[in-house]
């Protein structure tokens, strides 16, 4: 196994048990709380009655649990990541302070580490496969680490490698990482979250197995094998197994990288990642629900988009694909009574929800689509054509006495939709939307 000739940063085990985990949420609660104690204290002193909410979250407890949340890695350091994006207008200050660094701070294992969990899965000559295998990781995430190797028969591998334990501690990650938010006062006592807790339960469970994952990977390259604009790294089977994924290593830059670039580049990547979308959607039934801008690279020489990551990959009904499809052309035709009826089948809002919320929700999609109905020409750039629709928004969030969640398909969806936007928004594109839409009115 070769290395290169420096590691400036040799890595932190990875708490594989259950009860070690356990103990560093444990840790970590009774730190916060003799914090808590002492600046509540303090307030009291002064005459002031602080909220709960706020001792809680404040900037050396937020330092804290996003430094043991980095460590932990696994479901805890996922869902910090999957509820920071774009939520910084919602999130309280501190809170969202954790989730962005979240973002940022995953930290490789150890080199013994990460060699005792290859003897497990290759057995403990596994090196003799390799030409080459640097221990530096290329990307450090939630649920694992990439490596790039050369096999001795010739191939440039990309080896993707789960940090142990986390499968097993995806359960009570979830719940740990769900009483932080009660806590936070970010969600009103009045939702249920169970339903929401249970399918994230089993969306990571799913995306911790890479077998699963593999096949996935297999299934889209088949699916895009007719469109030379994309590129999706074939798999390579003999050294794939539920910890590790083993995929051609494909060269490429981070897609927010191009910000500063070309804004023929940015829109292309940009067009590229819609169409995609909507084939996923009304095509395939078959969605990569990561809006993680890391899924995405650019390959500059061949002009094309990289496809990374497949852990989230969901399946829709058709059913799915034709309500929003339906919504689509209400919205072109400015039809706002069919656009209701539509968003009430999806479930944006109930049956329940007060008018005044409907009115709302129908308007913001109304006043989206309005764009699309003239030049056809979307500008992601363009902040004031979203400032009234993100006023609207937060208007509505304010009032928590009537906070909506709607059904989990809606909410991946929802989810891969609002990190498009985001990516788009990062670019500064400009994409002839309504183009992208015609064969599927």
């Amino acid at each position: 196994m070769t290395s290169p000739p420096s590691l400036p940063d040799p890595g932190r085990a990875v708490p594989t048990g259950r009860l070690s985990r356990f103990a560093r949420f444990g840790g970590l609660a009774t730190g916060i709380a003799g914090g808590l104690l002492v600046d509540g204290a303090r307030q009291l002193a002064a005459g002031k009655r602080p909220a709960l909410s706020d001792l809680l979250l404040t900037p050396a407890n937020a330092r804290k649990i996003t430094d043991q949340l980095s460590q932990l890695r696994g479901a805890a350091m996922k869902l910090g990541q999957l509820l920071s994006m774009g939520g910084d207008d919602l999130l309280p200050p501190a809170l969202a302070e954790i989730l962005g660094r979240l973002r940022a701070d995953a930290q490789p294992m150890p080199v013994r580490q990460l060699d005792q969990l290859l003897i497990s899965e290759w057995g403990k000559d596994w090196r003799r496969r390799f030409e080459r295998f640097d221990v530096r990781p290329i990307a450090a995430a939630s649920i694992g680490q990439v490596h790039r190797a050369q096999t001795r028969d010739g191939r440039d591998l990309a080896i993707k490698i789960q940090y142990p334990g986390i499968r097993a501690s995806i359960d009570s990650d979830v719940d740990n990482v769900a009483l932080l938010i009660r806590l936070s006062g970010l969600l009103p006592a009045t939702i249920d979250v169970a339903r929401m807790l249970a399918e994230a339960k089993r969306q990571l469970h799913e995306e911790a197995d890479y077998a699963r994952e593999a096949d996935c990977l297999a299934r889209f390259g088949e699916l895009l094998a007719d469109a030379p604009d994309y590129r999706v790294p074939a798999l390579h089977r003999d050294l794939t197994t539920r910890n590790v994924l083993a995929m051609d290593f494909v060269k490429g830059v981070a897609v927010e990288s191009l910000a500063d670039g070309p804004q023929a580049v940015r829109d292309r990547v940009m067009t590229l990642a819609l169409a995609l979308v909507l084939r996923e959607l009304f095509d395939f039934g078959l969605m990569q629900t990561d809006p993680n801008f890391a899924n995405y690279r650019y390959d500059a020489a061949d002009d094309r988009l990289v496809l990374l990551d497949f852990g989230a990959t969901r399946a829709f009904a058709p059913e799915v694909g034709e309500r929003y499809r339906a919504l689509m052309r209400a919205g072109l035709a400015e039809d706002r009574a069919a656009a209701a009826e539509t968003m009430l089948d999806i479930g944006f809002f109930g049956a329940d929800t007060p008018a005044q919320h409907r009115d709302t929700i129908v308007g913001m999609f109304d006043t989206g689509m309005a764009t699309l109905r003239t030049t056809g020409v979307f500008d992601f750039g363009d902040t004031s054509l979203v400032t009234d629709i993100r006023d609207d928004g937060l208007a509505m969030a304010r009032d928590r006495d009537f906070w909506h969640l709607p059904p989990i398909d809606t909410l991946f969806l929802q989810r891969k939709f609002a990190g498009l936007y985001l990516l788009g928004r990062r670019l500064a594109a400009r994409v002839d939307v309504a183009a992208l839409l015609a064969p599927y009115r």
